[in-house]
């Protein structure tokens, strides 16, 4: 299968992207049938523990310490042993009875809670800026408080939310051939459940099918009944009060969460209070009609629903404050590098924050926003690590990036992924994934039959080369350490050896350990905080050092050992300084770890394997699209008109890119979201600065990059981490 076939003169004239074909497989015979699994030996890899740093005590106690040897199931599959009855009929009606016996939770005393909450109170008490004070009758408050409620939901009808599990479960059954749930994670989730707190779930939707695959297997696994608001205006009348009954929450109208609005203040008091269990029950209405163009097909698939370890938010709110250190903007951290005025990074870490600033957010203190937009980075960065890769971005990836041994660098990238401990959401043969995963990106690749039954695969030039560029960025994460030391070794080596030199020759130079740690903090500066995704409570060192071991274990560095130094395996005695040879018996004023001498800094040399030329072009082409993206911006600089909005400057720059691709040939960097990033940073960098106006916020370029030396300096710096 491994084996690649030139295609004929008449193919390679077919092919108009700079003769960027793959080879699929040949025909001949004694091919080896190779089989995808999700695990390497008898353990699946698992993602998404929370942080041991902020959360220790969740960490320990809400693992399941088996969770590897649980395996999954299948919460659609349901037979008579699930029901407490046996019998021919029972077969027949399993599904029914099954969802009689799913246990429902009893409506609480919901008025008297919210009563009891302590914003309500404090409005009630005067305490708030446009409460009502103290004067106003308790019972007069109570009706406002329970028409209130009213509006927002009805109480569940257990009649209505059996029937929908059933309809439910009858028809995931005809979707899916099964929706795998993985037990220790289940385990995990059940063990904070009896913790005795309220239980919030926050989802990163993969598909439109989550809006009811989720609540239904929490409402499977004995989790209750979990609620989503919604605004009321995407629903009739009719829809808005069957959904109520099965768990829906609609806004009031008065309660719109403007902090200029006096009206309605009681309302959004009690939507405060209201909004504690959230979820996503009532999707399942609005996704049906999309699932209809799919009915008739006979090739069902599987699902897996990924769950991440559990955590305190009170632990979190505690710990966390205690991770907070010095911070500056990128404008004073990277801006005097770029223009060449200063060589030393500062010890200190990057102000950026891109949570979106809400009506909610902005009511809290400022030291509680900057708990929230941490928390938040967290909560993504677990989900980002929870979610399974998937073959397509596998499969775009390769073709993206001309990989002619297409199945065999397939079944490579597979096994890479795993060691890494990531999981993977597919498994087969080999050909057989291959052929399933092209006929999903069949939109974007063309396939040619050559001569004795050779398949070449084509990317579409175009949008396509877009498509498949958005797609690599899922797999991304998973060598995102990696991609990020290759780079930065990119920059390194940039001004020393020839950009098209051969590798034996970029392998003799010399690379310090200090180079490295500056030529990576840099890169980390430079590329936005949603792609890096660090964990708020670790230092950019902390990083930096990752990044480098990865390097190491990956095998594209060697350490080298300089002239007369001690070698780094050495872990003997050290020698001592004569301060601490001759200090008086029991003296224990300054600590000894001080008296040692320090080793000089590593060495490195690039490894002279024979696969790292290729593995080191691959790592660094995965943020190739980025780093180009900002290139391209920076070059635009003298082009865009300004002063403009940022929508309007954004649209600008996203002609440039797509005039750019159309040019070169080059599709990967013509996203809209790339441009948007690339304006982001540079606000942050200051090489655009956004001015209030009357006709709203306007983006200038700064005084400092006005000129075209300066502007060609900031295109310069970012090009030095680009491998072409």
């Amino acid at each position: 299968m491994d084996t690649m076939l030139k295609s004929n003169p008449q193919t390679q004239q077919r092919s108009n992207h700079n003769d960027q074909e793959t080879s699929l497989w040949s025909s001949g015979f004694g091919m080896k049938l190779e089989a995808i699994t999700p695990f390497l030996g008898k353990y699946r890899p698992f993602m998404g523990r929370c942080c041991q740093t902020c959360t220790p005590k969740s960490w320990e106690s809400l693992f399941h310490r088996s969770i590897m040897d649980l395996g999954f199931c299948n919460v659609i599959l349901v037979k008579e042993e699930n029901t407490r009855f046996r019998g021919w009929l029972v077969r027949r009606l399993c599904y029914f009875l099954w969802s009689l016996e799913q246990h429902i939770p009893t409506s609480s005393d919901a008025s008297q809670k919210i009563m009891e909450n302590t914003g309500v109170q404090n409005l009630l008490a005067g305490r708030v800026p446009g409460g009502s004070g103290e004067g106003q009758a308790p019972d007069l408050v109570m009706k406002e408080v329970q028409r209130i409620l009213g509006h927002i939901q009805a109480t569940l009808c257990p009649f209505l939310l059996r029937l929908f599990s059933w309809a439910l479960l009858w028809f995931l059954n005809r979707l899916f051939l099964n929706v795998q749930l993985h037990k220790g994670q289940m385990k995990m989730v059940h063990k904070a459940v009896q913790e005795g707190s309220p239980l919030v779930f926050l989802s990163t939707h993969k598909s439109l099918l989550d809006g009811f695959l989720l609540p239904f297997v929490l409402f499977s696994q004995g989790l209750g009944v979990v609620r989503v608001a919604l605004d009321p205006r995407t629903c009739s009348p009719a829809l808005r009060a069957l959904l109520r009954k099965l768990g829906g929450l609609f806004l009031p109208p008065e309660a719109n969460l403007s902090l200029d609005s006096s009206d309605g203040i009681l309302a959004r008091a009690v939507v405060r209070a209201d909004l504690a269990p959230l979820g996503l029950w009532t999707g399942a209405l609005a996704v049906f009609r999309k699932l209809c163009d799919c009915w008739g097909c006979s090739r069902r698939a599987c699902v897996r629903v990924h769950l991440a370890q559990p955590f305190s938010l009170q632990e979190y709110a505690i710990n966390a404050r205690s991770c907070w250190g010095s911070r500056q903007t990128l404008e004073h951290l990277l801006q005097p590098i770029v223009l060449g005025e200063c060589n030393v990074v500062p010890d200190t870490e990057k102000e950026q924050e891109w949570t979106p600033s809400t009506g909610l957010l902005l009511t809290l203190k400022e030291e509680d926003q900057l708990l929230v937009r941490r928390l938040s980075r967290h909560v993504l960065s677990a989900s980002v690590a929870s979610s399974a890769v998937m073959s397509t971005a596998i499969m775009a990836t390769l073709l993206l990036w001309k990989h002619q041994k297409l199945l065999g660098e397939f079944s490579w990238l597979t096994e890479e992924t795993l060691l890494r401990g990531f999981d993977v959401g597919f498994s087969g043969q080999l050909r057989c994934l291959a052929q399933h995963t092209l006929s999903l990106l069949r939109a974007h690749v063309a396939l040619l039959r050559v001569h004795q039954g050779d398949l070449v695969v084509v990317p579409r030039p175009g949008p396509g080369l877009t498509y498949l560029a958005r797609l690599s960025m899922e797999l991304l994460p998973t060598f995102l350490s990696e991609a990020v030391g290759a780079c930065a070794v990119r920059g390194l080596l940039a001004g020393r050896v020839p950009l098209e030199g051969p590798w034996e020759l970029q392998g003799i130079e010399l690379l310090s350990q200090n180079e490295l740690y500056r030529q990576i903090l840099l890169l980390l500066h430079l590329l936005p905080q949603d792609l890096l995704l660090p964990q708020p409570c670790q230092s950019s060192y902390c990083y930096c050092q990752e990044v480098l071991d990865r390097l190491i274990q990956c095998g594209l560095l060697v350490a080298e050992e300089t002239p007369g130094s001690r070698p780094a395996c050495d872990t003997g005695r050290q020698h001592l300084s004569a301060k601490l040879l001759w200090k008086p018996s029991g003296d224990f004023t300054d600590s000894e770890s001080d008296d040692f001498e320090e080793p000089g800094g590593r060495c490195f040399r690039l490894s002279q394997q024979s696969r790292c030329p290729d593995f080191f072009l691959f790592l660094c082409r995965l943020l190739s699209p980025i780093l180009k993206a900002f290139a391209q911006a920076a070059a635009f600089l003298h082009l865009g008109q300004l002063p403009d909005s940022e929508v309007g400057y954004t649209e600008q720059l996203f002609e440039f890119l797509q005039a750019c691709a159309q040019e070169e040939g080059i599709f990967e960097c013509a996203d809209l979201n790339l441009a948007i990033s690339a304006i982001w940073t540079f606000k942050d960098l200051g090489v655009l600065q956004q001015v209030p106006s009357p006709a709203g916020p306007q983006l200038y370029l700064s005084p400092t990059f006005a000129s075209q030396d300066n502007q060609d300096k900031l295109e310069q710096f970012i090009r030095q981490f680009i491998c072409s």
